[in-house]
């Protein structure tokens, strides 16, 4: 239970935070910015969407403000507030039980640091046209076809590799599929530390937004190595090269690669473990629980 001083404290907390944010990555006059908007453009959720705060499952807000929660979605009325509903995240379940599944199959995995970030390479890999054309390519087409050529591709992530031009994809050193994706994505991986950011806010309103946050972050540090790597110039928009077609520039990804990884791990614990609280809270309440102090009892237990 939050008592309408301390939640909507906490509610204006974080609308400051997320347009400190907003304002640090966003392009002049409504310009597109070929780093950031990837945040809001393959990641969906939007800075509108970004700026509402959410308490996560088991938390119920007391006061007259609370029914302003009452429009969105999974929300509904408690006999002291307003929470999210059991049967919202009833319906969410076979999500997170997906997410759960992936998050600890990944951790389970040692993480390998040898992709040296060219999957962004092998997205134009002797293509006839520029993924990002605003921006040119660093070292030209020739060059950059012959910095793919020279190295083995490592992909292990899904959806990194379905965006592989079809020279670049048999290349790689899997044929990488969906229905895969559980059984192949490991630690080390760049975009699986920035989609614990995905992850989080699918799991939303379930997931406080706190945590949210904080994986957010993590992926804006994971874009901006991403990028310094690709083969794309983007010295005039900030980001200095890591020029990966030489022995230190690989060796100066892996050490950043590294502490992204580090970074990542107990943010993707700490969502699988939500996760598993969130299942335990649906398999009570799918077991026919129907005594509404007992319901409150059991989501406080699940939630921590």
């Amino acid at each position: 239970m939050l008592d309408e001083r301390d939640w909507t404290t906490r509610q204006r907390m974080h609308r400051e935070r997320v347009d400190g944010f907003l304002r640090s990555v966003r392009a002049p006059a409504g310009e597109p910015h070929p780093v950031w908007d990837f945040l809001f453009t393959y990641y969906s959720l939007r800075p509108r969407q970004l700026r509402t705060w959410h308490p996560g499952f088991g938390v119920v807000l007391a006061g007259d403000s609370a029914a302003r929660y009452l429009g969105r979605s999974g929300y509904g009325r408690a006999p002291a507030g307003v929470t999210v509903t059991r049967e919202f995240l009833v319906r969410r379940a076979d999500t997170v039980r997906f997410i759960a599944e992936l998050l600890r199959a990944t951790a389970s995995r040692p993480p390998r640091l040898n992709c040296f970030g060219l999957h962004e390479w092998a997205m134009v890999y002797r293509a006839p046209t520029v993924r990002h054309d605003r921006v040119p390519l660093r070292l030209g087409t020739a060059a950059t076809n012959a910095v793919v050529e020279s190295m083995p591709l490592r992909c292990s992530h899904f959806d990194a590799f379905r965006f592989f031009t079809e020279p670049a994809s048999e290349r790689n050193s899997a044929q990488l599929t969906r229905e895969g994706q559980v059984g192949a994505e490991q630690p080390g991986c760049l975009h699986t530390a920035m989609d614990c950011y995905k992850y989080a806010y699918k799991l939303g309103p379930l997931v406080d937004s706190a945590l949210l946050m904080e994986c957010l972050d993590l992926a804006t540090h994971a874009r901006e190595l991403d990028m310094r790597a690709s083969p794309y110039d983007l010295r005039d928009y900030g980001f200095e090269p890591i020029a990966i077609e030489t022995s230190a520039g690989r060796a100066e990804y892996v050490r950043i690669q590294q502490q992204v990884a580090e970074r990542a791990a107990p943010l993707r614990e700490r969502l699988a473990d939500r996760c598993e609280q969130l299942l335990t809270a649906v398999n009570r309440a799918t077991a026919g629980a129907v005594d509404p102090d007992a319901v409150r009892r059991e989501t406080a237990d699940a939630t921590g």
